[in-house]
């Protein structure tokens, strides 16, 4: 009885998984992915950040 439940929650697991990878490369979320990649580059630049003091 264990084994099958430990069998059932692999399953789910696995089903989960599957369905998280493809909703995240889906076309759909082609431009959220693409501004999300851009992140790191949005930062302010550091002229700016003198002018602050910060």
């Amino acid at each position: 009885m264990m084994g099958m439940l430990s069998a059932l929650a692999t399953v789910i697991s696995m089903a989960t998984f599957i369905g998280i990878v493809c909703w995240a490369w889906s076309k759909g979320r082609q431009a959220a992915n693409r501004d999300a990649a851009m992140l790191p580059f949005a930062l302010p630049d550091e002229a700016e950040d003198s002018k602050t003091g910060y």
